[in-house]
């Protein structure tokens, strides 16, 4: 290891960082809420206190909504912010660019939650715990703290290091999709979502679907001179079941280990009004997995064809209604044989004395987006993927340490360090 990345990592303040995640985490930056502003303009600050150059704006959501490709939202939203910052100096585009998303998704049932506060950033047995601190705030400090730890150390980089902090990633990636129109970009980008110790170099994708289930209301006394909308739907289910297992028979070796990469799952259902009438609307919303390279339009073809071809006589004569609101995720993944795979991985093998794996994840990110706007992409952060969005989430503050010097290790050498 050169001295220039001795300094560099020996200027990275572990207290600092633990620190910064905890203060981090009890901002309750739920994708659309304000606090998700409020998480962007002091980032943004801590931006600006690392000498770095920093571009923040107000998203104007009108026109990024009308703009092609745009990726879907499902939170409600009045406003957005994006932060971007550059290190001064150096010449051409970003060498780098590290990526994180401040929002966090609704924190469920409190009851659940240790404590009762998912906001508390409570440290026990050598992680901290709270909503965001997987998914994905350990990811966005230990970027900070790269920054923190270049400034510190007075080392100047020959390129720029770009630092990215964007919102709405939870529903779809409007943050990122606001961010590459905006212009800024670079020569590659690792988004420090968990990773387990893996380096992800594809995801699959994700589409919302709705549905909607016709039935014929009655008075529950007189059942049988109704149709139950929830009966109807039960066939529907097991079409989408039927579906995901043959969307998953046959997948790409970078998904070994996982029981289904392309999962298909209904995440909500709503029917009836009254307790004692026969329900004559169903709706159900949930998430349909893109394969690799596939066309989101074809994914959706074959969804609406599963539904559509249902053998149910009442279904003949009252079709279901798909529609596809709120996030769109294609797929996306690295080239093959693209150079910043190596060189993540022997940032990491460098810090940590092992070498990583190579992966793929069955969620979609915003790696599709940048992958999309020509900039080679990859996943390595801190945490463990089974703790998002859930009540016990939680990452190990010795991840949050190994990541971040890798990362710092990454970016001088991406950066080369005069």
């Amino acid at each position: 290891m050169h001295d220039v990345e001795a300094r560099v990592l020996n200027a990275i303040d572990e207290p600092e960082t633990v620190n910064l995640l905890a203060e981090t985490v009890r901002v309750p930056s739920v994708t659309g809420t304000d606090a998700e502003s409020d998480l962007q303009h002091r980032l943004a600050r801590l931006l600006t206190e690392a000498g770095m150059d920093v571009d923040v704006w107000k998203l104007d959501l009108a026109g990024l909504t009308a703009r092609p490709g745009f990726p879907g939202t499902e939170a409600p939203r009045t406003e957005g912010y994006g932060v971007a910052a550059v290190t001064p100096g150096g010449e051409g585009p970003p060498a780098l660019a590290l990526q994180g998303h401040v929002d966090v998704v609704p924190t469920g049932d409190l009851a659940k939650w240790a404590g009762s506060d998912p906001f508390a950033a409570r440290i026990e047995g050598g992680a901290l715990h709270g909503r965001g601190a997987c998914d994905m705030k350990a990811g966005l400090v230990a970027n900070l703290a790269v920054a923190r730890a270049i400034a510190r150390s007075g080392v100047r980089l020959a390129r720029p290091l770009a630092v990215q902090c964007v919102i709405s990633e939870e529903d779809g990636g409007l943050g990122a999709f606001a961010t590459l129109a905006r212009g800024h970009t670079a020569e590659a980008a690792v988004i420090s979502e968990p990773t387990s110790g893996a380096v992800i170099t594809a995801n699959a994708g994700a589409l919302t679907f709705r549905l909607e289930i016709a039935g014929r209301a009655a008075h529950g006394a007189t059942r049988h001179e109704g149709v139950n909308a929830v009966e109807v739907f039960w066939p529907v289910f097991e079409a989408i079941r039927r579906l995901e297992a043959e969307r998953n028979r046959d997948v790409p070796e970078h998904f070994a280990g996982t029981a289904t990469p392309y999962p298909i799952e209904v995440g909500t259902v709503r029917a009836g009004d009254w307790a004692s009438t026969v329900p004559d609307l169903l709706v159900a919303e949930g998430r349909l997995g893109v394969r690799l390279d596939e066309d989101p339009a074809a994914a959706r073809a074959a969804f609406e064809r599963a539904v559509a071809e249902v053998a149910h006589p009442w279904l003949r004569e009252n079709p279901p209604v798909v529609t596809w609101p709120g996030g769109q995720f294609a797929s996306g993944r690295l080239p093959a044989g693209h150079e910043l795979l190596d060189q993540v991985s022997g940032a990491v093998a460098d810090t940590t004395g092992v070498r990583p794996v190579e992966s793929a994840a069955p969620y979609g990110s915003d790696l599709r987006l940048y992958a999309a706007g020509g900039i080679p992409t990859l996943h390595y952060g801190p945490g463990d993927v089974r703790f998002a969005h859930a009540p016990r989430e939680q990452v190990r503050l010795q991840e949050l340490h190994e990541v971040t010097r890798a990362l710092a290790l990454l970016a001088v050498r991406r950066c080369a360090a005069l």
